[in-house]
């Protein structure tokens, strides 16, 4: 049996505060920084780090891998969804421009996709070949992945085999939280579990 350990972490807060980002490369706030150090224990060790390609990502996994002398790849895969027209605009403002509609995506991201964003469905898709992809490429391997709370739930939902409308409205996934999924490859077939949810 051979057994893999990912370790997911959202980054942490970026310039600019609470918005939707998605496709925005905002660095990490100082206090971003801060949260993403506090999260890391000083002794813990991976065999390799994956990271979004996007700044408040891959800043943070490129000096962790530095530090640690762990090899990192970047993994375009593992970017954020595209909030299309609401990147930029906190929750407030796209509460105000566009009504009940971000209370419907969140409900049903399915059915009310914000205008000109990726299609939720095919986001799903990107993150689930993505994870197909790492998940053999890294067999056996402890890995840390460096990422966002829309990849976090749609890697989720492909664990959990849950619909990514259900995955987007189930899941707290603060700034900096981490979560553990194992994978296990047995003569019976590859089992899949959450090991830890935020934490």
């Amino acid at each position: 049996m051979t057994t893999t350990l990912f370790d997911l972490i959202r980054h942490g807060e970026p310039a600019g505060g609470h918005k939707y980002r998605g496709h925005r490369d905002d660095p990490l706030s100082e206090l971003g920084w801060q949260q993403m150090r506090d999260a890391i224990g000083q002794h813990e060790q991976w065999d390799h780090i994956l990271t979004s390609p996007l700044l408040r990502c891959r800043e943070f996994a490129c000096e962790l891998s530095e530090q640690r002398n762990i090899p990192v790849t970047v993994a375009e895969g593992f970017k954020e969804i595209s909030f299309g027209d609401w990147e930029g605009k906190t929750r407030e403002q796209v509460a105000r421009e566009y009504g009940d509609h971000q209370a419907n995506f969140w409900r049903d991201a399915e059915n009310f996709p914000p205008p000109n964003a990726e299609i939720i469905q095919d986001f799903h898709h990107r993150i689930g070949a993505a994870w197909q992809h790492w998940s053999d490429a890294l067999a056996g391997k402890h890995v840390l992945l460096v990422c966002h709370g829309g990849v976090i739930r749609m890697v989720l939902a492909h664990v959990l085999g849950l619909t990514p409308s259900n995955a987007m409205a189930g899941f707290q996934v603060p700034f900096a939280c981490r979560s553990q999924v194992r994978i296990d490859d047995t003569p019976h077939g590859t089992l899949s579990c959450l090991v830890r949810l935020g934490d």
